[in-house]
């Protein structure tokens, strides 16, 4: 997993509530077993009118939006059911970020177990980056280390809290493999010295 220290990146402003995981990525298109190639059906049916081509009126299609790797959310984002291509299809798409009020539990882990920061802000704080956001193309730092998002201008600054352990595996671009490795020689000497 590729490591976030500070992500530097455009907006796109998704204001609505109660986004579940059949939105993010519909079911028909979880056939695959990879978790690469699911960006191209991110909110497939927001996105695209019947005759497949963009929605203007869909927000990630807003010239604004062009490009966008931090996702600026509502309350209750990811919630639905578990599945993990919910953030596949996201990261695909060229999200590494997600900012929002609040988060479905199970969708803020598998964020980060997939290498997504999901930020969470007081609502006041939310819905002043989307006020920015809808009005002009916005870029925002968002330093993982310092846990600190600021605005290109200064106009906006904000901390933000995360479990340390999730902070730490962000940082070093870990996933739940990842750390078993870090002991295999103590794995491996077990296994010399018990016989299973």
């Amino acid at each position: 997993m590729e490591a976030l220290t500070v992500h530097e990146g455009n907006t796109a402003v998704l204001e609505r509530a109660n986004v579940d995981t059949d939105q993010i990525i519909p079911k028909q298109f979880l056939k695959r077993v990879e978790r690469t190639g699911f960006g191209q059906f991110l909110f497939f049916d927001w996105r695209f009118k019947s005759n497949g081509e963009e929605d203007p009126s869909f927000e990630l299609n807003y010239p604004s939006a062009a490009n966008a790797s931090i996702l600026i959310a509502d309350h209750n984002f990811g919630s639905g059911s578990s599945r993990e291509h919910a953030p596949w299809a996201l990261q695909d798409y060229g999200f590494r970020v997600i900012i929002a009020p609040s988060y479905s539990d199970i969708f803020y882990n598998n964020c980060v177990k997939n290498g997504i920061l999901p930020v969470r802000l007081p609502e006041d704080q939310v819905y002043e980056l989307m006020k920015n956001g809808n009005v002009k193309e916005y870029h925002l730092t968002v330093d993982l280390q310092n846990q600190q998002i600021s605005d290109k201008d200064a106009d906006f600054e904000a901390t933000f809290e995360i479990d340390p352990y999730w902070k730490e595996m962000l940082l070093n671009g870990w996933d739940e493999i990842s750390i078993t490795l870090q002991y295999e020689k103590d794995i491996e000497a077990y296994e010399k010295r018990v016989k299973v």
